[in-house]
């Protein structure tokens, strides 16, 4: 018996979450199922992929995800499960949900779910609930044991993912994109890992450049103090750190940055961090 998490967009207010761990609790009672989050905003499945890789590698192996935000419910895509590299399996709809856990830790197989045989029993004609019907299904009789993963469906080689930009690093700049926030809070997570940052040399309490960019177009430049923690600047300063992912990010001491500046996330929104700051 292994852990069962739930993640969609489906929110709390009404009984679609209750409706899937009650599916899952119909494959088997004893089941310890989870929730990640089901506040992923409406058909965002970039950001559900972000919310994936945030949490995943600390869950045990074996441990069975099921991620359900799906505009394209009851069309042509696959529903498929993946395990990753590091033995944990996703159960979602391959609209690019696993996007992040491809490139951060890889996937070494993925399985087309057979509806024929992993489908809730007497869902056959509904097609706009597939979070029931057939992940959280699916996703509890792996958890539970009743199937292995070639008991999901024939293999698949196709994943489908979104287009990601590579951080990179030229002379005294790094480079990367800006993922996601750290929701609650309004920091702003970039992909560009610490070590490649550490590169340029710069130490705790010394100042980078940072300038963010949308499509090209300025939309923030200024030196920040890189810190080890919000208390390194005064409350409303910004300062650069190393979030919970081991990668850059961006805040304001009790702020929140993405709302001060109106920044966004995905591969659109770049940002370069510059050390030494020439002329400084």
């Amino acid at each position: 018996m292994k852990p069962l998490i739930l993640q969609s967009d489906f929110g709390l207010d009404d009984g679609a979450v209750s409706a899937m761990h009650g599916v899952a609790y119909s494959v088997n009672p004893d089941l310890p199922i989870y929730d990640l989050t089901h506040n992923i905003p409406p058909y965002d499945v970039w950001e559900g992929s972000c919310r994936l890789v945030q949490t995943v590698n600390y869950w045990p192996k074996g441990s069975v995800f099921v991620s359900v935000i799906d505009p394209g419910v009851g069309s042509q895509r696959l529903s498929v499960v993946a395990l990753t590299d590091t033995g944990h399996y996703i159960v979602t709809p391959d609209n690019g949900t696993l996007t992040h856990i491809a490139t951060t830790f890889g996937i070494r197989e993925a399985r087309e779910i057979d509806e024929s045989v992993n489908r809730l029993p007497g869902s056959g004609e509904s097609y706009t609930f597939h979070g029931r019907d057939i992940y959280a299904y699916t996703g509890a009789r792996l958890a539970s044991g009743a199937i292995n993963l070639e008991g999901v469906g024939p293999r698949t080689d196709e994943i489908v993912t979104f287009p990601v930009t590579v951080p990179s690093r030229e002379g005294n700049q790094v480079t990367g994109t800006i993922d996601t926030h750290d929701v609650r809070y309004g920091s702003l997570w970039t992909n560009i890992p610490r070590p490649l940052f550490r590169e340029l040399g710069i130490a705790h309490g010394e100042y980078a450049l940072v300038h963010v960019a949308n499509e090209g177009e300025d939309v923030y430049s200024a030196p920040l103090r890189y810190g080890r923690s919000f208390a390194d600047v005064s409350i409303g300063e910004a300062l650069i750190y190393v979030n919970s992912l081991d990668n850059m990010a961006i805040a304001i001491n009790r702020g929140s940055f993405a709302k001060a500046y109106n920044v966004g996330q995905g591969i659109h929104w770049t940002v370069d961090f510059t050390y030494p700051i020439a002329g400084v």
